[in-house]
């Protein structure tokens, strides 16, 4: 089985969103905590960091140049170098309690994003969904901390992990792309490690970054796990496919909350790993805006 390699020589804090850009060849990512967006191109190793005001909880590239990012009060549109240009929306959740956290674009290209409940006393994260025209909705609640958003290459099926309360959801579309009532999609137990950020193949399966759990699992479109890859840390938190032939699994990790002993023992912890793969994943779509 496939190994997981670093990508480069770099360790972030929160990194996050992995995001592959086809067209430049490279990778974007968020350091949620650093108020950062990355950039990093295969053929050459240039790497750009790109500074925000508040924590980048997720974004998406735009059909049009630059991002659709959520940052911890608001959603925003910035141009390619980093610059607010148009503030879409305030963080429907109390930006004091909830940031943003985990996001991406539907097959249509409207972007969600969802947010963290910070003080864990119950579940008050929601998620929020912008349109093509720039209109935001919240579509879902009753969430502790929103993570693994993927959606069936189809437009059937929306997938959400939640990812304190160990579970994976799948949520029924209709034609308009609106949801019915989300369904436990897998369920998990103390020391498997809980799902994060994901990724869809092209033959339907769930990629997820298992937090706390040193791995990546990959789960058929019943919920059945198909493979796992160890990872030589702890934590991962998302992954995206891409290179050019998109059987490249993009790995990022964290070291948020860890003690000084744990990550001069894993000091990888952080790092973005690469894993090669034998199948393709969807490619994401870029956030259009009418």
């Amino acid at each position: 089985m496939a190994e997981a390699n670093v990508l480069f020589d770099y360790t972030g804090h929160l990194p996050e969103c992995p995001t592959w850009s086809e067209s430049e060849q490279a990778l974007y990512w968020a350091d949620i905590l650093e108020c950062e967006i990355h950039r990093y191109e295969i053929a050459s190793g240039e790497h750009q960091i790109l500074q925000f005001p508040e924590e980048v909880g997720c974004f998406s590239l735009r059909e049009k140049g630059g991002f659709v990012v959520a940052l911890r009060s608001a959603i925003w549109l910035a141009d390619s170098r980093g610059l607010l240009v148009h503030k879409i929306c305030d963080n429907p959740s109390n930006p004091q309690l909830a940031r943003f956290n985990d996001g991406g674009t539907d097959r249509d290209g409207r972007f969600y994003a969802g947010t963290f409940w910070g003080p864990g006393d119950y579940n008050g994260a929601l998620l929020v969904r912008v349109d093509n025209q720039l209109k935001p909705k919240v579509i879902q609640c009753d969430i502790h901390g929103a993570n693994g958003l993927a959606f069936s290459d189809d437009k059937r099926w929306m997938y959400t992990s939640d990812t304190p309360n160990a579970v994976i959801y799948r949520t029924p579309l209709n034609a308009q792309g609106e949801p019915g009532s989300r369904e436990v999609f897998r369920q998990f137990k103390a020391g498997e490690g809980i799902p994060d950020g994901a990724a869809m193949d092209e033959e339907g399966c769930y990629w997820s970054a298992m937090f706390d759990g040193w791995r990546v699992a990959c789960f058929s479109p019943e919920g059945e796990q198909l493979a796992e890859y160890r990872l030589p840390v702890r934590c991962p938190t998302m992954v995206c496919f891409g290179g050019a032939d998109m059987r490249t699994l993009y790995i990022t990790t964290t070291r948020e909350n860890m003690s000084a002993a744990e990550v001069a023992q894993y000091p990888l912890s952080g790092a973005l790993f690469t894993l090669p793969v034998d199948v393709a994943g969807m490619k994401k779509r870029p956030f259009i805006e009418a």
